[in-house]
Order: structure tokens, then sequence, then C-alpha cells
């Protein structure tokens, strides 16, 4: 297990020498999006003028409050909290923000599918999980939030953070094929058969 300092942007060599089990510490900028951001970029044709190549994206619809434009909250926003969201529902979106917006990692809760794999695979891409319940802890991570585009879908804009060490993360998909959650679930198959087994249970 190794652990990675990340300044963002990152480029796919960077990405390809995660491996799963390694823990991630992100630097610079992050990205908050959430499934009606997606939605509307991918879906409805809107687009953004951020740049997201190389960046990572976290899964998130924060709870923000309105304030005036200034060097501290130079977008008009300042966080009160920002939390992970579950990445499963957003799982039909890892290749279009991978492709078209050149994102390279993903940071949500519970993990992302076999078409999300294939994708971080072909594309050089890495899913990092983040604990549940710990929100309070993430949002000591953001300095500031630097912008926000598609703020009609507020709190779903498309966030741009200044973050001060993000992490440790855990990478539990990688671009190599490796997925903590299909090990898992694998295990859990396993002793599950032996268990029934041991009763004289037929599976």
């Amino acid at each position: 297990m190794t652990h990675h300092v990340l300044d963002m942007p990152i480029n796919e060599a960077q990405v390809r020498s995660l491996r799963i089990n390694d823990t991630v510490t992100l630097r610079r900028t992050l990205f908050g999006i959430r499934d009606a951001t997606q939605i509307h970029l991918f879906d409805r044709g809107r687009r953004t003028a951020m740049d997201l190549k190389g960046h990572a994206v976290i899964h998130t619809a924060p709870n923000v409050r309105k304030v005036q434009c200034s060097a501290d909250h130079p977008a008009g926003y300042a966080p009160i909290c920002i939390g992970t969201t579950t990445s499963d529902r957003m799982e039909r979106f890892t290749r279009p923000l991978m492709e078209r917006e050149g994102v390279r990692l993903i940071i949500g809760k519970g993990g992302l599918r076999d078409g999300s794999s294939q994708a971080f695979s072909e594309l050089g891409g890495a899913y990092l999980a983040i604990v549940g319940g710990t929100a309070a802890l993430e949002t000591t991570w953001i300095e500031r939030i630097e912008e926000v585009d598609l703020d009609d879908l507020n709190p779903e804009s498309l966030w741009r953070f200044s973050i001060r060490d993000f992490g440790p993360l855990l990478v539990a998909m990688d671009s190599h094929g490796g997925s903590l959650y299909r090990t898992v679930q694998a295990d859990t198959a396993a002793r599950r058969a032996e268990v029934l087994a041991s009763l004289g249970v037929k599976a």
C-alpha cells in the first residue's frame, strides 16, 4: 500500500500508478458534481466553461450560504457542510465524464459498477472512496468555493473548490481492473456458501 499526494490536475501516468488499497491526498482543486449536474451536461446538451481535464470530481450537493463576493468568497458562496453522496446512481455518467470532460478521478461512497471499471481501464481513471458520515471533516478540507456554474440547479450546481490536503482517500477501483467492491462481493458469496454447507443447506 502506497500513499500518494497529488497536486491537481494529474495526467494518465499518475492515475495509472494508483492501485487498490493505496491512499490518496488531493491538493489545489476539486470539482463538486451530482445527479442533476450530469443530467443537464450529458442528457440535455448543456456545456460548462470550466476545465475539468485531469481533475477529480466529488459526488456532492453541498450546503452553502450566499455571501458577498470577496477574496475569501470569490464565487459569492461560503461552504457550510460539504459531504459526499452515494455514487451508484451516477454510474452511467462515468464514461462521458472521462471522454468529454477529461475527468481522471471520481470520489464518492459505495462504489461504481463494471461499466465504470471498464472506463477506468480504457481511459485511465480511478475511484476514490470516502467514509460515510464524515461531512464535517470533509468541509475542513475545503478552503473556499472558487467558482460555480449551472447555478440554476443549486445545490446540484457544478462547483470548483480550492482544497487543502483533501484526504486520505482510499483507492477502491483502479485503472488495472481492480475493485475492492468486487473482491468483497466474491468473499461474501464464498463465506455464505461455506456457512450454508456447514448447515447442510443447499445454496
